[in-house]
């Protein structure tokens, strides 16, 4: 059985990659890089929204230098007018929680995205209270291992016996990289793509329980 399991936050715990990825296909085509979805899970799924800008300029877009801030502003706004939880992720805290195993979140999502994400769910905010770590405030995003490092400490668990539960490639090899199993979510593909990152993928929550022992 796991000691303890960090969750990464969008396409996880909550659905707000459909939001996020409409937006920004919006954005790169209006400036000058139009991309279809399968291009742009490749090339920004599991990365940060600065990471997204020097990437873009790099295929050529252009970029405007305010425009990460810009695109946060609005894409929190889009955010909060609903963002669900992902299918029978309750399931699993409540398992975790019986079975009294800790569990934290590390996103390379900012702190105020996960507020207002998680923040529409009050039950489950409540239960990650002090358990919220973001890759950007930290100052080393995934795929670094930091940020899942740091968790493990704060919840006091050695690295080799956590777990990370990831839907991204790069999280997957953040993972790796902090010595720590990784189970793939993949419920709409993407499981080779983990599994060539070290990830065990899985396509529906329900099975997670049976996967860390509980």
């Amino acid at each position: 059985m796991t000691a303890a399991v960090i969750f990464d936050c969008d396409g996880v715990l909550v659905d707000s990659e459909p939001a996020a990825f409409a937006l920004l296909a919006e954005d790169l085509a209006r400036h000058g890089l139009p991309m279809d979805h399968d291009e742009m899970e490749a090339h920004f799924l599991g990365g940060t929204i600065p990471g997204a800008a020097v990437k873009a300029r790099a295929l050529g877009a252009d970029i405007p230098a305010d425009w990460v801030h810009d695109f946060y502003e609005r894409l929190y706004a889009r955010l909060a007018l609903g963002t669900p939880l992902m299918p029978h992720v309750l399931t699993v805290v409540d398992a975790l929680d019986a079975a009294g195993i800790p569990y934290a979140v590390g996103s390379n999502g900012s702190e105020r995205k996960m507020q207002v994400t998680l923040g529409q769910h009050p039950k489950l905010m409540a239960r990650l209270k002090g358990r919220l770590f973001s890759g950007q405030t930290l100052g080393a995003p995934k795929p670094a291992p930091d940020l899942y490092l740091h968790a493990a400490r704060e919840l006091g668990v050695e690295p080799r016996r956590c777990t990370v539960i990831e839907d991204s490639p790069t999280g997957a090899r953040a993972a790796r990289a902090a010595g720590m199993v990784c189970f793939g979510y993949a419920p709409n593909g993407r499981a080779e793509a983990l599994a060539a990152e070290g990830a065990l993928p899985f396509s529906d929550m329900r099975e997670l329980p049976r996967l860390l022992g509980l």
